[in-house]
């Protein structure tokens, strides 16, 4: 019977995690209502990090660690540093997207690293398969209905959350070659440090934090930091790789639809039919550009990345 149920449970397991990572975009607008972005993001990756700790111990008893020339501390160090400057960057444009734009246009607006990773993989001589050019054309058309709406210009919160994007997939690109050679527990505990330096140096330069503003965002710290950083990113470290391919790819593009919902339901935020017309239009592309290239390569999917995180 355990057995029987487990690829349910694994997919339950797999939507968590989504819903967590959708409904975080809602935690990070409301904490910047009591303090800045840049320290926001410092606080969250930095609580991130400390959350890991406890996996990697048990990790390390319960984990045959992998062999390779990055398996050193040099190497990880080295690795984790490249990789927590790509989340600093993907996290700071998203993050101050947000100031000026809803928490489900980012939420819709990030997914689309879903299928910029095929695309710029062709950098690193990765192929990329009809699907993936199908998928891109139908999620980008849906972008131009979601942020041009009746204007020539794209809003500049919508602007620096596609420039989050961006980097995001350059992000699951570096990660896709450090991962298998190194303890992607630790690889992911270095890049959220180094995340949460970059960030906090920024804050301490751009903007002022006050302990009552720390304190009056503490729920959003705590959700965005230990929920969706900690608890989400082991879920998916943990259940991925067991989980049905073509599931998690649909599963894990749900995200945008849980940062829509979340937006809605606790920000009282609105969308247009023409909106509604362009989020639809961009999950269709992050499914079709997902499951397309799944089928073509008849192997497990990557999925969001062994170590991205919102």
């Amino acid at each position: 019977m355990p057995r029987k149920n487990a690829p349910l449970r694994y997919d339950a397991l797999l939507l968590g995690a989504a819903a967590i990572w959708g409904f975080a975009f809602v935690a990070q607008r409301m904490g910047m209502d009591h303090m800045g972005p840049f320290a926001f993001n410092g606080i969250r990756f930095m609580m991130g990090a400390l959350t890991l700790l406890p996996v990697i111990l048990w990790r390390a008893r319960a984990v045959e660690r992998p062999t390779g020339k990055f398996d050193s501390p040099k190497m990880l160090l080295m690795g984790g540093t490249l990789a927590g400057v790509l989340v600093f960057l993907g996290a700071s444009f998203q993050q101050v997207g947000l100031v000026t734009t809803t928490a489900g246009n980012a939420g819709f607006i990030t997914g689309l690293y879903l299928v910029l990773v095929p695309i710029l993989g062709l950098a690193v001589g990765q192929r990329a398969g009809k699907g993936t050019w199908v998928g891109t054309a139908v999620a980008f058309a849906g972008l131009y209905l979601l942020s041009f709406s009746g204007s020539a210009d794209m809003s500049w919160g919508d602007m620096l959350v596609l420039a989050g994007a961006f980097c995001w997939a350059i992000q699951i690109l570096a990660i896709g070659w450090l991962a298998p050679k190194t303890d992607v527990c630790r690889l992911a505990f270095v890049e959220f440090f180094i995340c949460s330096v970059l960030s906090l140096a920024v804050a301490a330069a751009t903007e002022t934090t006050t302990w009552g503003g720390i304190r009056a965002a503490a729920v959003p710290l705590l959700y965005g930091g230990v929920v969706s950083v900690g608890i989400a990113y082991t879920l998916q470290v943990v259940v991925q790789k067991k989980a049905n391919a073509s599931h998690g790819a649909i599963i894990m593009s749900l995200e945008a639809v849980f940062a829509l919902l979340g937006g809605a339901l606790f920000l009282e935020e609105t969308l247009t039919f023409r909106g509604a017309v362009g989020c639809s239009m961009m999950l269709a592309g992050m499914i079709i550009s997902q499951l397309w290239s799944l089928r073509k390569a008849g192997r497990r999917a990557r999925g969001k990345g062994t170590i991205l995180v919102r």
